[in-house]
């Protein structure tokens, strides 16, 4: 042990004779950790957030579909689905989207129902003439309890509330941007016929019979499209798994670049590291020591580079909401107003991280060290 910790402290005094050098190569590796781990955590965090909020929703989701788009369902639907053996409720939804043009945000405005299960950080669920907002609203427009906002669609549709209460949830993506009002209220406002909704709430009574029952709503209501809650999952899941590839392929000229310098650095060593080791071994030391010295050198460079890029990375995604990457990831239509990503670190992502980095730049670093070591001091000194 004494003599590991020997050669640890010579490794270093011979990385810090190369400080310059090895700075800028610790500096370049913790970027790439960064890029990579950034991608990583951002796609993972996103799809956890997303995924969570789908955990407790109804088992389908019906929607009338005309010329190919959705469009808004008949109440007499929800009659003709709740006689189809399996199902227990039928609820109508009323919901829209709304561009807020003072903070140029889209905001989700969605009518109050007996089946609305959300936190509220402060107040009381909304009557007639009254709102409850999510802390992302709240902060973009610097509301507060008992205050009052506007929404207005053209010269004829306008709505003017009063806030009564303000979201809080597990996941920031369920309520951030949300305005829960009304149902009265909400048709008004966007003039939606008191006979129709946005779509229907169908829970189940044996999740095992979903697709069956999907199918015969199907078969029932030909312009209709049910959507199970494990479409929904799985959607998100490849959205966001696809695109997180697709950010990586971007950045996959970093990680070549990388590689092409690890398999530069694998095919020999510079004239003054064989120099270096056949001094060492011309004093008595054994290959097994040139290989524990290399095997430490490279060991503190690539991992400290490890730790620091993934830090770096954490603290972009979760500290500065990752916004390098964010739009992209997010697509086009990035959600307005901003939320806090939730901190989720996939182990496997990390070990998949330290694969890609680590382990090929320490068999660059042993590897020469190895064909320099096995030679004869005096051929390597001359050579």
């Amino acid at each position: 042990m004494r003599k590991h910790y020997r050669i640890l402290e010579y490794a270093l005094s011979s990385l810090l004779r190369r400080k310059y050098k090895n700075l800028a190569l610790w500096f370049i590796y913790a970027l790439l950790v960064c890029v990579l781990s950034s991608v990583m955590f951002l796609t993972h965090s996103l799809k956890t957030e997303a995924l969570k909020v789908f955990i407790d929703a109804p088992e389908l989701i019906v929607q009338r579909l005309s010329g190919g788009r959705h469009d808004l369902i008949p109440l007499q639907y929800a009659n003709l689905i709740e006689s189809i053996p399996g199902v227990a409720s039928v609820q109508p939804r009323y919901w829209g989207y709304y561009y807020d043009t003072i903070t140029e945000g889209n905001y989700t405005i969605m009518a109050k129902t007996t089946d609305t299960e959300l936190n509220l950080l402060t107040g009381t669920m909304p009557q007639e003439g009254q709102c409850a907002v999510g802390k992302g609203v709240a902060q973009v427009r610097q509301l507060d309890i008992d205050d009052t906002i506007f929404f207005t669609l053209g010269s004829e549709q306008k709505l003017m509330l009063k806030v009564v209460g303000i979201f809080t949830a597990n996941s920031a993506v369920l309520t951030n941007d949300l305005v829960v009002l009304d149902k009265d209220d909400l048709l008004r406002f966007f003039a939606i016929d008191k006979g129709k909704a946005t779509d229907l709430m169908v829970r189940v009574s044996n999740e095992r019979e979903i697709d069956t029952v999907a199918n015969k709503i199907r078969r029932t209501l030909p312009d209709t499209r049910p959507i199970t809650r494990s479409e929904i999952l799985r959607t998100y899941e490849n959205v966001f798994n696809w695109r997180g590839g697709m950010a990586l392929v971007m950045f996959c000229g970093t990680l070549l670049a990388f590689f092409v310098f690890a398999w530069d650095k694998a095919t020999g060593l510079s004239a003054e590291e064989r120099q270096e080791i056949g001094i060492l071994k011309a004093i008595g030391w054994e290959t097994s020591d040139v290989l524990t010295l290399k095997f430490w050198e490279a060991m503190v460079i690539s991992f400290t580079s490890f730790l620091g890029g993934l830090i770096l990375g954490h603290v972009h995604v979760f500290y500065f909401g990752g916004s390098i990457f964010e739009p992209f990831l997010k697509g086009w239509s990035v959600l307005l107003p901003p939320f806090d990503l939730i901190p989720y670190i996939d182990i496997y992502q990390v070990i998949v991280i330290f694969f890609l980095t680590v382990v090929p730049y320490l068999a660059s670093t042993i590897i020469p060290a190895w064909k320099a070591a096995i030679a004869d001091p005096d051929t390597i000194m001359r050579t």
